[in-house]
């Protein structure tokens, strides 16, 4: 058996992802989760978790038939990326924190010793339904990766925290803030080091993205898409057809 990977190490997993049934929504003990809006209650109160800690509970809730490894989880939250294992630990604790849970004596996370996390708490699953006046995603596009962003503050950083995360040197932890309403999207640089730019121009305060702008993160350029509207299709130029007489 191969053993977990040192917790000073930094290692690539290359496990695939627990697949995620987006269209339900679950309920346990006095919380329900809902992965399309992405909100946790709490006795109907919404409870605040991390991005990263909500992908993370939605990957335990969603494979609570069996335990998941470390390495599994690693590769859910962030696929193809060396990342430390305290930050998954960290997370786990964010978790429990948030629920009132304990590793002594879970009712919802428990540890399987050298392996990784069971979720095993009683859960009813349910349909979740569509809320009303959703915002159309956005995307941010990171050389190969494409980002998909929704209404609501995202903050852009190399923190594991980060709801868009961006692990390259020159990036700060908590970097920019990300703003989108359904009547526009802006972005705010948060006192980074190296500055957040906007069509080459260092930004201060909220400004607002257009379709194809250019966003650079210190070194790093992504640019900001708006997908237009399911259906639309661009007219193409008609092209006269000479007949031949008969």
């Amino acid at each position: 058996m191969i053993e977990p990977a040192s917790t000073q190490e930094c290692v690539q997993w290359p496990i695939s992802p627990t697949r995620s049934r987006r269209s339900s929504t679950y309920q346990f003990d006095r919380f329900q989760l809902d992965p399309r809006t992405r909100r946790l209650l709490c006795e109907g109160q919404e409870t605040h978790l991390s991005p990263k800690a909500f992908d993370l509970l939605n990957c335990l809730v969603d494979g609570r038939d069996r335990a998941i490894s470390r390495a599994e989880l690693m590769e859910c939250l962030w696929p193809g990326t060396f990342v430390l294992e305290t930050n998954l630990a960290s997370l786990i604790a964010e978790i429990r924190r948030v629920l009132g849970d304990n590793s002594q004596d879970a009712r919802f996370v428990r540890t399987m010793h050298r392996f990784g996390y069971w979720f095993v708490g009683t859960v009813t699953e349910g349909k979740a339904d569509a809320p009303a006046g959703a915002s159309a995603r956005h995307w941010l596009i990171w050389e190969t990766r494409q980002i998909p962003v929704t209404e609501g503050e995202h903050i852009v950083g190399r923190a594991p925290d980060a709801a868009v995360w961006i692990d390259a040197v020159g990036v700060s932890r908590h970097h920019a803030r990300l703003t989108v309403t359904a009547a526009a999207t802006t972005i705010e640089d948060l006192s980074s080091k190296n500055g957040t730019f906007v069509g080459g121009a260092r930004i201060t305060g909220c400004h607002p993205l257009d379709d194809g702008d250019q966003i650079r993160f210190g070194p790093v350029v992504v640019t900001f898409r708006i997908p237009p509207p399911a259906g639309s299709t661009e007219t193409a130029p008609s092209r006269a057809v000479r007949l031949k007489p008969r």
